[in-house]
C-alpha cells in the first residue's frame, strides 16, 4: 500500500508519519496491498471551496473523501484522495483534547472508511463508522510504536 500526502497549508506535519498511519489503516480494511491513496493537507478556504463546489455547502469541513473508482485489470488499486483542513483538526483536536496530529489521523481514517464503503449518513451509521475509525486509529498508532 502506499499513501501520498500533500501539505498545502503553514502548520508543520510530519507526512511520513501520517502516510504510515494511512498504510496501516488501509491495511485494517482489507485494501489491496499494491492501492494507492493521495492525502492532500490544506487550509479551511481551500476546503471550504472543495466542499462548495463538490457537494453544495458553502463552509469548511474537516475532511472529504474523493473515491477514484474501478482500476485496470492487473493495475494497482487507486483508492482514492482524502482532503483534510488542518485548521480544522486543529480546533477540533483542541476540544477533544488531541494533538494535531493525533486528530489527523483520525480524520485520515475517516476518509480512508468513507473510501472503503463506510458511511454516515443517520445518526446509528456515523456512530459506527466513528467508533471504527477511533478503533483503526488506534491500532494503527499502536503498530507505528512497537
Amino acid at each position: 500500500m502506499t499513501v501520498h500526502v500533500i501539505s498545502r497549508q503553514k502548520r508543520r506535519i510530519r507526512r511520513r508519519w501520517l502516510e504510515r498511519v494511512g498504510e496501516a489503516v488501509m491495511a485494517a480494511e482489507g485494501c489491496h496491498p499494491e492501492a494507492e491513496l493521495s492525502v492532500v493537507i490544506g487550509d479551511d478556504r481551500w476546503i471550504q471551496a472543495l466542499n462548495r463546489n463538490y457537494r453544495k455547502k458553502d463552509s469548511p469541513t474537516d475532511v472529504l473523501a474523493f473515491p477514484q473508482g474501478e482500476s485496470p485489470e492487473g493495475a494497482a488499486q487507486l483508492l482514492g484522495d482524502v482532503a483534510i483542513s488542518a485548521e480544522t483538526a486543529a480546533r477540533q483536536g483542541a476540544e477533544m483534547g488531541h494533538s494535531l496530529h493525533q486528530e489527523l489521523a483520525l480524520l485520515l481514517a475517516h476518509g480512508i472508511l468513507h473510501l472503503t464503503g463506510w458511511g454516515d449518513e443517520t445518526s446509528a451509521t456515523r456512530r459506527r463508522m466513528l467508533q471504527r475509525g477511533e478503533q483503526v486509529t488506534r491500532e494503527a498508532l499502536e503498530r507505528l510504536r512497537d
